[in-house]
This record gives structure tokens, sequence and C-alpha cells, in this order.
């Protein structure tokens, strides 16, 4: 009966949005100002990007209109990982409700729920600690960074097919603007580029079948915490015995301009990055290869990853036909400003005086993105992370150091989240430096990082 509560409502209200009754849908939607165009080129990788990997044309509103589609909704025909391989479309099914979903950092976008579905779960009427909601909610293409196909079977249920991740679910979270409405975070308008600090990848990955039998490798996973992904495990097979641990999930805005866009620079392009990403991590059907990189028997990583028969559609490469839109959209993300009221202006003014002053803050961030990241990259020693064995997983071997605007939106901080906050960022610095920042001036340059 519960099933059957939920189908026949989300039925009906597909067949409504279908038919154009926009009063049918409970919010309105906020179309994101368009960014710029990617001229096309020619890629180490196959990407087609502009030799100097910059926008030349920001009015090309269409190619950042499809970007934001395939950041959003294109798995690359990753479901071949994560339903055939991982086989987590079986737990999603069986074991994932909505209130477990939200508990590991899953966002809903608040722009794809109906009027009835509100009301529904207002009212109770559709409930959040079962399944067979999650499976609707898939369905209305609401749960940001998920794509399944969802079928009714003969016994009146849900049945999700096949499952995808997309650029999104790590990449994006929302605002909690239904938390008045709903009475529960997570749901809201999308927040593309901004990291999920709340998603629990690791968490998420342990629950696979085809992994939660090796105690070892799923205490690794979960070991990671929220927020938290490695990018090398799945080629070194590293985990913490030997060396392996998880990254910050970094932001994905505010990187146009941008030549070195990760911790370690590796990949002076965000499409080297989105290859390795979609096909590397996600399991999308494509080719990723470079000799710089190691994997657990020491040889060069080199991914191949065919077609299976729960992608949708699939040839060859699914990935390098949608790199030139991804890369200009991700390039069309601003970071976001600081709250109204979040920072106190006139330490903050102080602030950036100790920032270009004695605090020699600006020895490394200057410029327009605070980040000398387009001129040169930095030795090991040179982090003040508590751990620093990340940078011998990657190719450069080298730090980038990290643009700055939107830093508020963001904790925790360094690559491997080892610093909670800002003052912790402020107190490492000052102690690798011998900086001797008084308690005043310290509180001083925290605004105006809050204020960035």
């Amino acid at each position: 009966m519960r099933a059957k509560q939920i189908w026949v409502p989300v039925l009906a209200l597909g067949a409504a949005l279908a038919s154009g009754c926009d009063d049918k849908n409970f919010f309105t939607n906020v179309d994101l100002a368009p960014g710029g165009m990617l001229k096309v080129g020619g890629g180490v990788n196959g990407e087609m990007i502009d030799p100097d990997g910059r926008l030349t044309d920001p009015g090309n509103a269409a190619l950042v209109a499809e970007g934001q589609r395939v950041f959003r909704f294109e798995t690359f025909g990753d479901e071949r990982q994560w339903t055939d391989a991982l086989q987590l479309h079986k737990v999603v099914e069986a074991a994932l409700t909505p209130a477990l979903a939200l508990q590991l950092g899953f966002k809903v976008d608040m722009d794809a729920l109906p009027a009835a579905v509100v009301e529904g779960v207002v009212n109770g009427d559709i409930p959040l600690d079962d399944p067979q909601t999650t499976l609707a909610l898939i369905s209305l293409n609401a749960v940001v960074g998920v794509q399944g196909k969802v079928s009714e079977g003969t016994d009146g249920k849900l049945h999700l097919d096949t499952l995808g991740i997309t650029c999104a679910l790590c990449h994006s979270t929302v605002d909690d603007a239904a938390e008045p409405i709903v009475g529960v975070k997570g749901i809201g308008h999308r927040l593309d580029g901004w990291p999920n600090r709340d998603f629990d990848p690791g968490a998420v990955i342990a629950l696979s079948p085809a992994i939660s039998g090796n105690r070892a490798v799923a205490d690794y996973y979960n070991s990671w915490g929220a927020g938290m992904f490695d990018p090398r495990v799945n080629h070194d097979g590293m985990i913490d015995a030997s060396g392996g641990y998880p990254v910050v999930i970094p932001p994905a805005f505010g990187l146009d301009g941008m030549d070195s866009v990760v911790f370690n620079g590796d990949g002076n392009e965000i499409a080297y990055w989105n290859r390795y990403v979609a096909v590397t991590e996600m399991g999308g059907v494509g080719h990723f290869a470079d000799n710089r990189l190691r994997n657990a028997e020491g040889g060069v990583v080199v991914t191949d990853n065919k077609c299976t028969e729960s992608v949708p559609n699939c040839k060859p490469d699914m990935v390098t036909e949608h790199l030139p839109a991804l890369q200009a959209y991700q390039r069309s993300l601003v970071a976001p400003k600081a709250p109204e009221g979040s920072f106190d202006v006139a330490m903050a003014d102080q602030g950036k005086a100790l920032f270009n002053g004695k605090a020699q803050c600006s020895t490394c961030h200057f410029g327009d993105k605070l980040s000398d990241g387009n001129v040169r990259l930095h030795p090991k020693e040179a982090s003040v992370a508590a751990r620093t064995g990340y940078l011998d997983r990657s190719g450069s071997r080298l730090w980038r150091t990290t643009p700055l605007a939107g830093i508020w939106q963001h904790p925790p901080y360094f690559h491997d989240g080892s610093a909670a906050t800002l003052g912790d960022v402020v107190d490492a610095y000052d102690t690798r430096l011998t900086l001797n920042l008084s308690g005043d001036e310290k509180s001083q340059l925290v605004e105006y990082l809050k204020s960035l």
C-alpha cells in the first residue's frame, strides 16, 4: 500500500509536468547566468580546448547551458560501475530511505519537486523512512547527482533497474531553503560548484555487496568521513596502512583563469580532471592514461572502460564529446560572495593589511585569484597540512596554492582537511613561519579571509 501511495502521485505529477502545467510545480526554477564559450582546439588527452585554456566568447550561453546539463545529469556511462560492478542499485532499492540518504549527505533539488510531493512529505502521506520514496525522487530527477532508471513492477512497487552518478553528486549542494516547509535539511535550490562537504562517498561505496565482504577495504572507505574522497585508491590500492588517505572534495567554482585547478596541479586544464574523474573515478565509458601515475603493480595508469548492458545508448567513448561544454560551464561558476553580516568589515580591512604585510600570505596568494598557481607549484615540504603523503601519489609531486575566493564556504581546510577552521589555518602558518602574530592580529586575518 505504501509503495502505491508514493507511486501514484508521482505518475500523475509526471503527466502534469509533461503537459507544461507550471503551476503544478511548488517551487520556481532559477536560471544561472550564462558564462563563456570554449573555442574548439586540440588537447593532449583528446580535450577540445583553446590553446591557452581560456574562454574566448562569454556570449555563448548555449554551450554553457549544455555544460550545465552535463554537469547535473550526464553519467558518461558510469552505470557500468555503480550498477554492474558495485551493484549499488540493489542497495538503494532495498535500504536507502530518504532519511538515510540525507544523513549520508545526499541532496534533493526542491525545484524538481511538484506540489503534491511536498505536501505529501509535510503531512506524512509520503514517508521518509521508505526506500520507495527515494526511488520516486530519483524518477523525478530530484536527487542531486544521481541518475537511475526506475520502473514499476507487477508487484506494484518501484524498482531501480540502473544507477549512475554525475559531477553534481560531489560538486553541488543545496541551500536548505525547503527546511521551513518540510522540516529537514538537505532540500533546497541547487548550488552548483559548491563542494558537498556533507556527502560521505566512502560510506556509500562501502555499502556495495562487492566491497562490504572485504573488511579491510570497507573499513578504509568508512574511515573517510563526510566531504572526503580518495581519488587515487582506485589505481594504487593504498589504504591507511600503506599510505593512502582521502582529501577534501574541492569546489568547482572560481576556476576561470586558473591553469592549475587541483591541489597538486596535475593537468593544466579542467578538462584533464573531468576526463580523469569521469573515467577512472565515476567509471564512465572511455579512455584515460597518464604516464606519471602508477597503479598498484607499479605500472602506468591506463584505464579503458568498455560498454555494458546497463549503459543506455552506449558507444566506445562517452566522455570526450562532453568536455568542451562541461569545462565552459565550470568556468562560468563564480565563487560565492561572503554573506552580508558574516564578517567584521573594520577587522577585515586590518586583516587585509596583515595579509599583504606581516603575515606574508601574499607571497603565494596574489593576483586576481589570490594564487600563484599559474606561475609556479611548490615542493612537498611547503605544505603545513598534517599529512603530505598524498603528493607522492600525484603526477606533479608538487603543490598548487589554493585560490581563496569563497574560502569561507568550504571548511575544513588544507587538502587533507586537517584545519577545521580558518583560525586553525592562521595558527598553522603562524607556527610554521614564526610570524609571532598576536591574538588580535589572528582574529583580524580570519575576518579578512571570511570576507573573500
